[in-house]
C-alpha cells in the first residue's frame, strides 16, 4: 500500500506541479497584460486632447465673491461639441446706509449647466442652460436672518474672439431666475508681455435693486507653470450705496 501510494504520488505530483505552474504563469501573463494595458492606456490618454478645465475666481472690492468649478467636453476643446459647466461659489456685500442700518448680504450659489460650443477660425462661441440654486442670509448687529433656498434656470453665453493674431475680445452674459439677476462683461486686449492687455467693463443687477458698474484694465491668458491667469483691476460703482470703490479680480484655470 505504501509503495503503491508513493508511486502514485510520484506520478501525480508532476501533473499537479505542472497545473500549479500553469496557473501561476497564467496569472503572471494576466498581470503583465493588465500592466501593459494600463501603460498603453496612459500613453493613449496622453495623446488625446484635453477634456476638462478646472477654474477658480475671486473679485474683491466693497463686495467680495469667489467661485470655482469645472468645464467638461466630450470630444476636444478645439472642436464643435457638447459642453458641461458646474460651478459653486459665495460671497457678501454691504447693504443699507444713510438712515438705514448697514447690513451684510451673504450669498451661496451653485449651478449645473449643459451647452454647446461652436469653434471657428476666429474664436469660439459657447452657450449654456441649466439649473441653479441660491441661499442668502442678512447679517446685522447681533442678528442673522436666513432666507429660504431658491432654485431656478440659468442661461450663460460666452464669446472669445481673436479679430487679429495679436488681439483678443471677450463677451460674457449670464441670466439667472433664482435671484432674478443679470451680469454682462466686455473686454478687449492686445498681446503684450505674454498676455492680452486692455480695458474691460461689466454691469450686474438683481431683484433687490442692487446695481454694480465696473470699469478697469485686465491682463488675460498669462501662462505660468501649467496654469493660466486673468488679473483685472479698476473702479466700481454700487447702488444703493452710490459709492465708487476700487476692485481687483483674479481668475485661474488649468486644463487636465
Amino acid at each position: 500500500m505504501s509503495k503503491r501510494a508513493s508511486a502514485n504520488d510520484g506520478r501525480r505530483r508532476p501533473a499537479a506541479l505542472r497545473r500549479a505552474m500553469s496557473r501561476r504563469a497564467d496569472r503572471r501573463i494576466a498581470v503583465m497584460a493588465l500592466a501593459a494595458g494600463l501603460v498603453c492606456g496612459s500613453a493613449r490618454a496622453d495623446d488625446t486632447a484635453l477634456r476638462a478645465v478646472l477654474f477658480g475666481s475671486m473679485e474683491a472690492g466693497a463686495s467680495v465673491f469667489s467661485s470655482s468649478g469645472v468645464k467638461l467636453v466630450f470630444d476636444r476643446f478645439d472642436r464643435d461639441g457638447p459642453v458641461v459647466l458646474v460651478t459653486a461659489g459665495g460671497g457678501g456685500r454691504p447693504e443699507g446706509g444713510g438712515r438705514s442700518p448697514v447690513l451684510m448680504r451673504l450669498t451661496a450659489l451653485g449651478s449645473a449647466l449643459a451647452g454647446y460650443q461652436f469653434i471657428q477660425d476666429w474664436g469660439a462661441v459657447t452657450v449654456f442652460a441649466g439649473l441653479e440654486a441660491s441661499r442668502e442670509a442678512l447679517s446685522g448687529s447681533g442678528f442673522v436672518q436666513a432666507m429660504p433656498l431658491r432654485t431656478g434656470l440659468r442661461l450663460h453665453g460666452e464669446v472669445w474672439a481673436r479679430p487679429t493674431e495679436t488681439t483678443l475680445a471677450t463677451a460674457t452674459v449670464i441670466l439667472g431666475s433664482a435671484r432674478s439677476d443679470a451680469y454682462a462683461r466686455l473686454s478687449w486686449g492686445m498681446a503684450l508681455f505674454g498676455a492680452y492687455l486692455g480695458p474691460e467693463a461689466a454691469v450686474y443687477g438683481d431683484a433687490t435693486d442692487y446695481r454694480k458698474w465696473s470699469v478697469g484694465l485686465h491682463a488675460t491668458d498669462y501662462a505660468m507653470g501649467g496654469y493660466r491667469f486673468r488679473l483685472s483691476a479698476g473702479c466700481q460703482l454700487e447702488t444703493p450705496l452710490n459709492q465708487w470703490s476700487p476692485y481687483v479680480s483674479l481668475a485661474i484655470w488649468n486644463a487636465l
